[in-house]
Order: structure tokens, then C-alpha cells, then sequence
């Protein structure tokens, strides 16, 4: 799924249009996620938005390198909700995204074939109207030097296009980077021969 070092997902929640089918109404939603604990929040969050509707399915996947997914059918029948769910997420080639489809039940039964196509439907339509970004899968090291070094270590930063994500600075410095996987070896590399740096992958 993932070429190289780069991945796709969203950039920010999106609704997709209402699908109905004999009267059953249909909402999808996407959010971007990276932990479990935000799929709890944003699911709680719409049960309060749709405390009316009968069915909240979803589906999600977390992760780049080690990935891991869930499929939810909520009370419908087996394999009939969240797994279409999942499958647009993977034809859509996504990960580090929640999907949920909210179903208003209309008194008709839709049999599992119906089901399956508004869940696939109500997820497709979420996911039309996102907005689809590429990542790069990153690694985190942390530099150690003396105040001496900055303004060396900052050039090195600056010359290789290396984001800062924390730093320390006083009498020893420490700084936090995170460096494109395909690049890191090399990263690694430069900032070990640089006499006065100790640099450890965290």
C-alpha cells in the first residue's frame, strides 16, 4: 500500500452528501486520526450531533508501517456495514482515518446486499468530498551538543530542510528532529561524523 516513504490521508473532516435508500437516510463522515482515543471522541461527538439515528457504523486504520484497523457494523447485520466501509478506504488508498456512517433508519428493511451498498455509498461520498493529502513516514532523532556547535548544527538543519520538533537550549543543547525515512540513514550519518554532536534515534 504505502510506495517509499510516502502515505495518503486526509487533511481535515469532511461530510459527504445524504444517501437515502427506501427511506433509510444515510450521513458519512471522514476525520483524520493517529490514536485510538480520537475515533472515541469523534464517535461520541456524533452520537450527541445524531442521538435520533439507530446505527453509527465505522471503520478506521492507523498506521504507516505497522498498521491497524477495525471494522464496526453497530447492530447491522455481519460484515454488511463496516467492512464496505473499510473497502473504500483501502480502494481509496488511505490510513490515519476514521470513517462513520450514520444510518437513520425509514421502517424498510434494506436485506444485506441493500446495506452493503449504502454503507460502500455513505463512505464513498464522505471520502468524494475530502481532501487527499500525501505524508512522508518520518523518523524522530535527538541531537546533543554544546551551545558551541548551534550555529554549526543550525546550518546543517537548515542546508538539509530538517524540522525542529522540540528544543532545549542552554549550556547543553537538545534538539529533536524529524527527518524523511528515506533520507534518515544519511541524516544519521552527517550529524555522527560531526565532532561535538551525539545524535540517538528515539
Amino acid at each position: 500500500m504505502i510506495e517509499n516513504d510516502i502515505y495518503k490521508t486526509i487533511r481535515k473532516p469532511a461530510k459527504g452528501e445524504l444517501f437515502k435508500d427506501k427511506n433509510s437516510k444515510f450521513y458519512g463522515y471522514a476525520f483524520p486520526v493517529t490514536e485510538e482515543k480520537q475515533i472515541k471522541s469523534h464517535l461520541e461527538d456524533l452520537k450527541k450531533e445524531h442521538y435520533s439515528a439507530r446505527h453509527w457504523c465505522y471503520s478506521y486504520q492507523i498506521g504507516t508501517e505497522t498498521i491497524k484497523y477495525r471494522a464496526n457494523d453497530d447492530g447491522e447485520p455481519n460484515n454488511s456495514a463496516g467492512m464496505p466501509i473499510y473497502g473504500q478506504i483501502q480502494s481509496y488508498d488511505l490510513t490515519n482515518i476514521l470513517v462513520v456512517v450514520i444510518r437513520y433508519y425509514g421502517g424498510v428493511k434494506l436485506g444485506v446486499g441493500g446495506l452493503i451498498n449504502a454503507y460502500r455509498t455513505g463512505a464513498k461520498l464522505a471520502l468524494e468530498t475530502a481532501e487527499i493529502i500525501e505524508k512522508t513516514i518520518n523518523k524522530e532523532f535527538q541531537l546533543k551538543f554544546e551551545y558551541k556547535n548551534m550555529s554549526k548544527v543550525m546550518r546543517m538543519l537548515k542546508e538539509n530542510q530538517i524540522e525542529i520538533k522540540n528544543q532545549t537550549l542552554e549550556l547543553n543543547c537538545l534538539l529533536e528532529i524529524s527527518v524523511r525515512k528515506n533520507d534518515s540513514s544519511k541524516i544519521f550519518k552527517l550529524f555522527d561524523a560531526f565532532f561535538g554532536v551525539d545524535i540517538v534515534e528515539l
